[in-house]
């Protein structure tokens, strides 16, 4: 099979502009039982990228044409608070009702993006943006960003302490940049020669994380890739790569320091088996999982509440497993669903998911 063969179809649904005629072209996913409530927001030609709730009522999501949207109802309405055309806003991280992240995918990768800004911060709610200071260094694009709240001891108490962590990019090159004062003062790092692309990233600590990734910047011939670091980002050593071409590692979900699942993506529409991997040891080993056998139900979201119960979303819709990721039936998820999000409510918790819709489903437990 040629490179043009392996991703056609799989790399633009995947990621690019064209979803929207794209998607239209697989079949419908089969319903099923769980309720997701489909909410009012914009028509868009294509899947949004990522969706942030900083409570239970204050969200934003961002579109590939640089138009951020709030709510202030939990999702039940949504108004576009700021619009920035050539910004492709790939990654949305919130700390509390005003203050947030917006990653910008950057140039070079998706026709008529300009902004060669990766990293922005808001302080009132993403009506202006302010470009993060990363001292020169070259980081060509963000694709998540990843918020971790802990403590740290200081002058004998425990204080509160703010981690704020972006990388990418999709079609490389990668890079990462970081805060470990809640957002005063930021390093980057290039890490071309760590990884070719980098689609996600998660902390479990101020020293541990893992690089969701792939080998190569080319699509066709890559492994996906996991990457630990036990340094705070100062080196990584790999813990799973994929035996099959084609291959990246697309998102991730934690439901603790312990366990965690992320996406295999393959560009390869001959290879029918799709794959989740999982981890029980904080990221140290990973296994595979089986996910469904369908070539056209390519791999973007995942999200779990714990460690049984989860959504993986992909471009004929969703599945859902409830014992862990051993078994997976179609759930009524929207469209290449690219993101999960989960809210504690009163009554238990509430999840988003983000892609052709932004849909919600209270989960009481």
């Amino acid at each position: 099979m040629t490179k043009r063969k392996l991703i056609t179809g799989a790399l633009i649904v995947a990621l690019g502009y064209a979803t929207g005629s794209a998607i239209a072209q697989v079949a419908d996913a089969p319903k099923a039982a769980t309720e997701w409530q489909t909410l009012p927001t914009a028509a868009y030609p294509g899947k949004r990228d990522d969706i942030s709730f900083a409570d239970t009522q204050h969200g934003w999501y961002g579109t590939g044409k640089g138009d951020l949207f709030a709510t202030s109802d939990g999702g039940d309405s949504w108004t576009k608070v700021a619009s920035k055309p050539g910004t492709f806003i790939r990654a949305v991280g919130f700390v509390d009702a005003k203050t947030g992240y917006i990653g910008n995918v950057g140039t070079d990768y998706y026709p008529g993006v300009t902004d060669t800004t990766p990293l922005y911060r808001t302080n009132d709610g993403g009506v202006t943006w302010t470009p993060i200071d990363i001292g020169g260094v070259k980081v060509a694009g963000i694709c998540a960003i990843d918020i971790l709240r802990t403590k740290r001891i200081y002058q004998g108490k425990l204080e509160p302490r703010l981690i704020i962590t972006a990388a990418g990019r999709v079609g490389g090159p990668t890079g990462m940049i970081r805060s470990v004062d809640g957002g005063a003062t930021w390093t980057a790092t290039d890490l071309s020669d760590t990884a070719g692309m980098i689609l996600d990233i998660k902390f479990l600590d101020e020293q541990t994380g893992l690089i969701f990734a792939a080998t190569s910047r080319d699509a066709a011939s890559g492994n996906a890739l996991i990457l630990r670091t036990t340094d705070g980002g100062k080196s990584w050593t790999k813990v799973y790569q994929s035996s099959r071409p084609a291959e990246l590692i697309w998102k991730a979900s934690f439901v603790d320091a312990t366990t965690g699942f992320a996406t295999v993506m393959s560009y390869d529409q001959s290879a029918t088996q799709k794959h989740i991997v999982k981890t029980s040891d904080g990221g140290k080993t990973w296994v595979e999982l089986p996910l469904v056998n369908n070539g056209a139900a390519v791999e973007l979201g995942i999200g779990f509440v714990d460690a049984m119960h989860g959504w993986v979303g992909t471009t004929v819709g969703g599945f859902e497993t409830k014992d862990g990721g051993k078994s997976f039936a179609p759930a009524p998820v929207a469209k290449a669903a690219n993101k999960f999000r989960f809210v504690k409510t009163a009554k238990g918790m509430r999840a988003y998911a983000i892609g052709t819709a932004v849909q919600r489903l209270e989960l009481n437990r």
